[in-house]
């Protein structure tokens, strides 16, 4: 029975590790946070309305790799970026998301194939860059 509580547990380890949303790079996505993770996430194109509580969130290649993210709600988050490419997940820096429909910005000098975003927390007052 150990046996296999330590094999449901490994086998869920990598699941964990992808946890988040990944957006490819020219997608464009739609979702709302619960419990500091991306939910109800759908693709939508560029032009999208962002409806109350929700965040938009799209991947272009721009001088390397540009993130914008706008976040329609009440409430500031910090979140964790990584970098995709070939496969492999890199931890970028990313900047506190403004609530309020503001814009954040993000780019990175290497070209990635897709940016996972996860881990959304609620941002201090003082913000971060």
């Amino acid at each position: 029975m150990k046996l296999i509580a330590a094999l449901l547990l490994i086998a869920a380890a990598p699941a964990q590790a992808a946890a988040g949303l990944t957006v490819r790079t020219g997608e464009t996505w739609l979702f709302t946070i619960r419990n500091g993770e991306p939910a109800q996430a759908r693709k939508v194109t560029p032009s999208a309305k962002i409806g109350k509580g929700q965040i938009k969130v799209s991947v272009r290649l721009i001088l390397g790799t540009a993130m914008t993210v706008t976040n329609n709600s009440p409430i500031a988050y910090t979140f964790r970026a990584e970098l995709i490419s070939g496969g492999k997940a890199t931890v970028a820096r990313s900047c506190t998301l403004p609530a309020k429909a503001r814009p954040v910005f993000e780019q990175w000098e290497q070209k990635a194939d897709a940016v996972r975003i996860s881990d959304f927390k609620v941002a201090g007052a003082e913000g971060h860059c």
